[in-house]
């Protein structure tokens, strides 16, 4: 969500590239990886390290949970870096002109994402990644645009709070008493009303804590970028405060399930706490060890995060692997080496991505939104 003209060093928070990029590997490839090992060693951690790959089937939080709200997060982080520089140099007005441009184009881009208009306009998908993210980015920037720092955590603090109240108190017409059962809760029933296309678990009512999924962003996104705390002490902080808010989370969890498809409030803490504590160790490692070497696959993705999802949908670098390694190859390595057809059909999905990304990096071509 961070447009660039040019990469120059020391102009951007390679930090947060890196963790951009590393939350799109698992999208575009790197869960498949994981998903591959039990086929070669069937074991209870590679099982386990499998089931951490599908999201959770409803209440409960898994590895997988995390990727979408860490976007969200990131997104945040980022509208502090760009929104200021876009009002100093053009004004607010432009500056609210260019989010409503931004959100549309990327909630247009979510619906090509989806399968476009090829089903009919009656099951046009508007509930996926990009739709939430520009929905979410379009408000949380307007937030941002007009509201102090104070306002925005009263505005926060009331989507988590309202969101979870809405949810425990309001009957659900036609259904019975207030519910957080699937199928039976008031988010489900606002999407059957008035979601048009095909429907979700709770989008439209579940906007509340998208939102404040993003303001939490923001304001770890203010923290980076104050003065008042040594570069050294940030990352410390930002694992602290990750742990409070899991803490937190966990602890509401009790009364206020933590449900991926509803978007709690409880699961934003819970899943805006593993972001701090990833962008802290990220900030530390990258920004103050400067051991950056590493990550450099991940900064790849990152700065171009956007167009590789839209890559992998449009063209399908499993699809391209397949090609290579599939059919007779595939049964091969299969019979003769340990089953493991699956898991080098993901790794050269993989390594092909990593060329795209690679290309794109190092002729400075990447996507402005």
């Amino acid at each position: 969500m961070t447009p660039v003209a040019k990469d120059v060093p020391g102009q951007r928070l390679v930090s947060l590239d890196a963790l951009r990029g590393f939350d799109m590997f698992w999208i575009v490839g790197g869960d498949w990886l994981v998903r591959s090992l039990p086929n070669i060693y069937d074991c209870t951690l590679t099982r386990e390290l499998k089931e951490q790959m599908d999201h959770y089937p409803w209440a409960g939080f898994h590895f997988y949970d995390l990727i979408f709200p860490l976007f969200v997060f990131m997104v945040g982080i980022s509208i502090v870096y760009s929104v200021p520089r876009m009002v100093e140099q053009k004004g607010r007005g432009q500056a609210v002109k260019r989010i409503v441009l931004r959100s549309v184009v990327l909630f247009l881009l979510g619906i090509l994402y989806m399968g476009g208009v090829r089903d009919g306009f009656k099951n046009i998908y508007m509930a996926g990644v990009l739709h939430r993210i520009a929905v979410s980015y379009f408000f949380t920037a307007l937030i941002f645009c007009f509201c102090g720092r104070r306002t925005m955590i009263g505005i926060c603090f009331a989507l988590l709070a309202g969101y979870w109240a809405l949810l425990a108190f309001v009957p659900v017409p036609g259904i019975g008493p207030a519910s957080f059962e699937q199928g039976k809760n008031l988010a489900f029933y606002l999407d059957q009303q008035y979601l048009p296309g095909q429907k979700f678990e709770g989008t439209l009512l579940s906007t509340m804590p998208a939102v404040a999924n993003g303001l939490l962003g923001v304001f770890a996104g203010l923290f980076l970028k104050s003065d008042k705390v040594s570069t050294k002490s940030k990352p410390p902080w930002l694992v602290g405060v990750g742990l409070v808010s899991l803490l937190l989370g966990f602890a509401w969890g009790r009364y206020f399930p933590i449900i991926k498809l509803l978007w709690t409030s409880s699961y934003v803490l819970v899943a805006c706490g593993y972001s701090a504590i990833l962008l802290g160790i990220f900030y530390q490692v990258i920004e103050i060890w400067e051991c950056r070497k590493w990550a450099q696959p991940f900064v790849w993705i990152g700065m171009n995060a956007i167009t590789i999802y839209l890559i992998s949908a449009l063209v399908g670098f499993r699809k391209v692997a397949d090609r290579f390694v599939g059919g007779d190859v595939k049964k091969y390595l299969n019979v003769h080496f340990f089953n493991s057809g699956d898991t080098v059909q993901a790794l050269v999905a993989l390594f092909l991505m990593l060329c795209v990304v690679r290309f794109l990096y190092q002729r400075k071509m990447f996507l402005r939104l």
